[in-house]
């Protein structure tokens, strides 16, 4: 095939030899969904739609896993406070993931499991890990992973057992033999809903963060898998312990990890806690998908990525303008005697300029095969100054572009840059902030529930309310 990946376990670019020739299996590691998606969790979305399009283009069949967590301490606590039933709020937000997936073009997963629909598998997991000495019971509910029974714990991030801190930010609980020994199983607790826990041998309670991705990739993947995905900030705790959790169990696990960077914003990781999250829902109000997608795939995927408001956008938007604007140009001057479909053809067949397969197969360089994009788009806009048509440069770039999901004449993009994709996901969008405008009234917060319709209105979103509810419109 000639894809060549960087691992990040053996931290050197290698083939991928798939286990089964034709086949590839990818796991990644999805949303924990406590709250709105922002842009950080839809650029390994996009690396890994990137890298699956790819290994596809090359007659691959892949099988993609994309896991969703709906039980976890942040979600709890979150449904919690804003007095929600803990599953609604995961729901919620999982709607909200996926309404963002789609404005971007981020083809839907083989299958996107849920944590709370593979709790037989994770329970099954956890006897195999006490049956072989891997794992002990605590108190009542709680299971450990026993690190130091493991030999090759700290192979994936290349840490010594010596080195490590513990995995609680404050004093291990009692039933912890060492505190570098991880939950597999937790106990409910003080004020946690009886519906977040699950009858065990070991007492009641729900999954550790860890133990669900192991169960599920087996279940649905195999023992042994090709790829495992995920932002590079998952490598240490939630990986290294995913794969001694695996191959303590037995299991062969992942072949290669496939590690995204993260966005920075001002120089910082984005995140919640740091208060400069860009939440998708927010950015799409002003910013056309495409555009995201083009700023969010542009950079090597290893590379960190800075996104600075007001600039990143702009600047994909000249590029994108670019390259529409010459296929525009070319669809125009097509000329087709024998009454083809010319320059607006089927691409995923053509063959590709080599300079780009060459950049796609050292480690999905998207940067250098958009160099060569923008190359053909320079190719062709000279060919049609010399009154030359320039279908054949048009298709290439398509072609390529439809590697990377931006084929401007895709149906997902067509016409006004994605807008049926787009409105969809609004409307998913919208209606999470009305149903929190219901919730708000509900509760008689009237300055809550009025905070929300005017942060509808400052995006150009009429709300009208009738018998039957709210209704919206885009003014």
């Amino acid at each position: 095939m000639g894809l060549q990946l960087y691992d990040t376990a053996s931290r050197a670019v290698r083939p991928l030899e798939p286990r089964t020739p034709g086949e590839v299996g990818v796991y990644l590691c999805g949303a924990t969904v406590q709250g709105s998606p922002h842009i950080g969790h839809l650029r390994s979305a996009i690396a890994v739609d990137i890298l699956r399009r790819w290994l596809e283009r090359n007659g691959q069949r892949v099988t993609l896993i994309r896991n969703v967590t709906d039980i976890d301490d942040k979600i709890l606590t979150k449904a919690g406070d804003a007095g929600q039933p803990w599953w609604a709020w995961a729901n919620r937000f999982e709607r909200e993931f996926t309404a963002a997936y789609d404005a971007l073009n981020v083809q839907p997963p083989t299958y996107e499991p849920r944590a709370t629909g593979h709790i037989t598998e994770m329970v099954e997991l956890v006897d195999r890990l006490v049956e072989r000495g891997h794992a002990y019971p605590g108190e009542a509910g709680n299971v450990y992973f026993d690190v130091r029974s493991y030999p090759g714990y700290g192979d994936l991030t290349h840490q010594r057992l010596e080195n490590l801190g513990s995995d609680d930010a404050t004093e291990p609980p009692p039933d912890k033999r060492d505190p570098l020994d991880f939950a597999l199983w937790k106990a409910p607790k003080d004020g946690e809903p009886e519906t977040a826990a699950w009858p065990t041998p070991y007492g009641r309670g729900r999954p550790g963060w860890h133990l669900e991705c192991s169960a599920m990739a087996r279940k649905y993947l195999g023992e042994g898998f090709d790829i495992h995905a995920g932002g590079i900030d998952l490598r240490f705790p939630h990986h290294e312990n995913e794969q001694a959790q695996s191959r303590a169990a037995g299991w062969d696990f992942a072949g290669l990890w496939f590690h995204n960077a993260w966005v920075t914003v001002g120089g910082e990781k984005m995140s919640k806690s740091l208060g400069n999250s860009l939440v998708v829902r927010e950015v799409l109000r002003d910013a056309d998908p495409v555009l995201l997608r083009y700023a969010l795939g542009a950079v090597h995927y290893r590379s960190t990525l800075e996104f600075t408001p007001g600039v990143s956008l702009v600047e994909a938007g000249a590029a994108w303008e670019r390259i529409t604007g010459f296929v525009s140009r070319a669809v125009q001057a097509d000329t087709a005697p024998d009454g083809g479909a010319g320059a607006t053809g089927p691409v995923a067949d053509l063959a590709l300029p080599e300079a780009f397969v060459t950049a796609m197969n050292d480690d999905l360089n998207v940067s250098a095969a958009l160099a060569v994009v923008h190359e053909t788009v320079r190719a062709g806009n000279s060919a049609l100054a010399d009154g030359r048509p320039a279908t054949q440069e048009a298709l290439a770039v398509r072609a390529m572009l439809d590697v990377l999901g931006l084929d401007p004449l895709a149906p997902h993009w067509a016409g006004s840059g994605g807008s049926g994709a787009a409105e969809q996901a609004i409307d998913v969008l919208v209606r999470a902030v009305l149903q929190e405008r219901a919730e708000a009234r509900a509760a008689k917060d009237w300055a809550r529930a009025d905070r929300l319709r005017d942060r509808l209105t400052e995006a150009g979103v009429v709300v009208e309310d009738g018998p039957d509810g709210a209704r919206w419109s885009l003014r």
